[in-house]
């Protein structure tokens, strides 16, 4: 079991990093909340993570903090919640918010992320209420909103012209429908915007 990696940060794409161990590179998916906390590309990074090994592939999911990491791992345990839908979901909202829905049975708040439908959003509830009411979660660094931002905000690395294709792209893959995504970054777009920006406010704008 692959539990911790660090070492230096060699590229970003959204919501894929690659990680460089002693030579040795990492691909590893993070969920967006996790993703806007990375330092600049070039940087020592450290993601707590976990290890799916598939038939046909073999995963690393990645994650800033334990706590982050230890809710992903009672999301998957739910029934019908697969690794991706539950960096689907840990994308969409902070760890924070997500139990929040569940604590107060916030049904049409779940709804609103891509591939939870209702029954999906009733089962999470039922299935995780007394589940994460044992989870503590220390205090991050989130906004108002409980977005959790990055010590380097702004710095995506990524050319401005190739911000909003990368967002697009970044929101496909976490389960966005393509007409969708690009709806909803176009309507936040401006000018000098990074590409982890238009996917932070898109996110916000669709949950």
């Amino acid at each position: 079991m692959i539990g911790r990696l660090q070492g230096i940060l060699l590229s970003k794409q959204p919501p894929e990093i690659l990680l460089d161990v002693n030579g040795v590179g990492y691909e590893v998916q993070l969920p967006m909340t996790s993703f806007y906390a990375l330092p600049a590309v070039g940087q020592q990074a450290t993601v707590f993570t976990h290890f799916v090994v598939r038939e046909d592939a073999q995963l690393l999911y990645g994650f800033i903090d334990v706590n982050e990491r230890a809710l992903f791992r009672e999301l998957i345990k739910a029934n019908g919640v697969g690794p991706k839908l539950g960096l689907t979901i840990l994308s969409g909202m902070s760890a924070a918010q997500f139990m929040q829905c569940v604590r107060f049975e916030d049904v049409s708040g779940l709804v609103k992320l891509p591939g939870v439908g209702k029954k999906t959003a009733e089962r999470l509830v039922v299935e995780l209420k007394d589940r994460l009411a044992k989870l503590e979660l220390t205090a991050g660094a989130v906004d108002d909103s409980g977005i959790v931002l990055s010590p380097i905000e702004g710095d995506a690395r990524v050319p401005l012209n190739d911000a909003k294709e990368e967002a697009v792209s970044a929101l496909v893959a976490l389960g966005y429908k393509p007409a969708q995504a690009s709806k909803a970054v176009n309507g936040i777009y401006q000018e000098n915007m990074t590409s982890e920006a238009l996917i932070r406010e898109s996110l916000r704008s669709m949950i």
